[in-house]
């Protein structure tokens, strides 16, 4: 047996510290644990303490997918039996990011000066306001492991529904840009030239050349005003964004807008029915629950749907009615919650809300992708088709 010095927090978060005795650091933890606190660290007694490591910043930005592994190996060494420090050490040691180990570094350097661990994640805008709910929650109920499975596994189904938004969108992105360097091409360099040799051979240009030639010269002309107008326009709309009372306006009339206004409110009702179903079977209350999605939605109209929801719930009422009415969340969510609070299985329809709309959703983006592909071939192809037109009428002409 040998003896070992520990640190660790209890359930209310009060700091705790003393020695135990045990056969290895692993089986003191568990020790620890059993006692239902959170072990920090654990080290044999006549060894020195760790190099400390500070001043770090909070480093760039690192990406969902980032926090995502590091959640899932966090919860593999702590069901291992290592300690959070030390588990955290190893993130930062075996992290191939430099912006992701200055993030972990600097939240064990805050965890060792006194704060809880979700403390020192929310201060870090890299983690979601959910992520640090559920690691709260976990902190106070000692089943840390499970809750950052749980936390990992909402950021994934976020970041699969956001990866199948930005693939389908790529591809018609790509010709697009594509085809508009062509056009710029042909408008700017070849016609002007080839303009300049009919006029030398004493020829005109047919009228859809000329035409495309006078609509060349008034872009050069206006390109610069043009510029200005829309970098201030581009401007008002920013400032509008950011001023609450338009922002809220602007994201009501968003979601009444013909497909991309329902996929909006597909994925606020995932959203909210994905992290009020996490944010319940890991212990949060209700009224916690409402306060941290509404946070993570990002449509303040949504946003404010749930906000009344919490509002009905302090006031008694029903969650279901103010998830309801039109041109807000899908109309299957309220009618589940109703039948969840009268069964008192909340959590699980939430769930089963969430699955479904999870598939509604990847079917609706399939269809955006299927819509937008075939329209961008169709216009990009009408300009250049156009401009190719304009360009061969040209070479007709001065070929007599």
């Amino acid at each position: 047996m040998a003896t070992f010095t520990y640190s660790a927090r209890d359930r209310a978060g009060r700091p705790l510290r003393g020695s135990v005795d045990a056969p290895t650091p692993q089986a003191a933890a568990a020790d620890l644990r059993n006692r239902g606190w959170m072990v920090l660290q654990v080290r044999a007694q006549t060894s020195r303490g760790g190099d400390r490591e500070g001043g770090v910043g909070f480093g760039l930005p690192i990406r969902s997918s980032d926090i995502e592994v590091s959640l899932r190996q966090l919860a593999v060494m702590l069901r291992s039996g290592l300690t959070l420090l030390n588990a955290l050490q190893t993130l930062v040691e075996q992290s191939p990011r430099r912006g992701v180990r200055r993030v972990w570094s600097d939240v064990s350097r805050q965890i060792q000066e006194g704060s809880g661990l979700a403390e020192a994640m929310a201060r870090h805008p890299s983690f979601s306001a959910l992520v640090v709910q559920l690691v709260r929650v976990g902190e106070q109920t000692g089943q840390l492991e499970s809750v950052l499975v749980r936390a990992a596994s909402g950021l994934e189904q976020r970041r699969r529904l956001r990866s199948q938004l930005l693939g389908a969108l790529t591809y018609p992105s790509i010709v697009f840009v594509a085809a508009m360097g062509v056009t710029g091409f042909m408008v700017f360099s070849v016609i002007p030239k080839l303009q300049q040799f009919l006029g030398a051979m004493g020829r005109r240009l047919p009228p859809l050349t000329q035409f495309l030639v006078d609509l060349t010269d008034f872009i050069h002309a206006w390109v610069l005003q043009g510029v200005v107008v829309g970098l201030l326009l581009g401007g008002v709309f920013v400032g509008l964004r950011h001023w609450p009372p338009s922002r809220f306006w602007m994201d009501r009339y968003w979601v009444r807008v013909p497909i991309l206004g329902g996929l909006t409110r597909l994925a606020g009702t995932v959203l909210v029915a994905r992290g009020l179903s996490t944010l319940l079977r890991s212990g949060v209350t209700l009224l916690e629950s409402l306060r941290t999605v509404e946070r993570l939605m990002g449509n303040r109209y949504l946003a404010s749907r749930v906000s009344g929801a919490r509002d009905a719930v302090i006031q008694g009422g029903s969650l279901a009615a103010p998830l309801a009415g039109q041109q807000a969340f899908m109309p299957m969510l309220s009618g589940m919650v109703a039948v969840g609070e009268s069964a008192g299985t909340l959590d699980e329809v939430l769930e089963e809300v969430a699955r479904f709309y999870e598939d509604e959703l990847q079917r609706a983006i399939a269809r955006l992708a299927a819509l937008v592909e075939p329209a961008i071939i169709v216009v990009v192809g009408g300009i250049v088709g156009f401009i190719y037109i304009a360009f061969f009428m040209a070479l007709f002409a001065a070929a007599g």
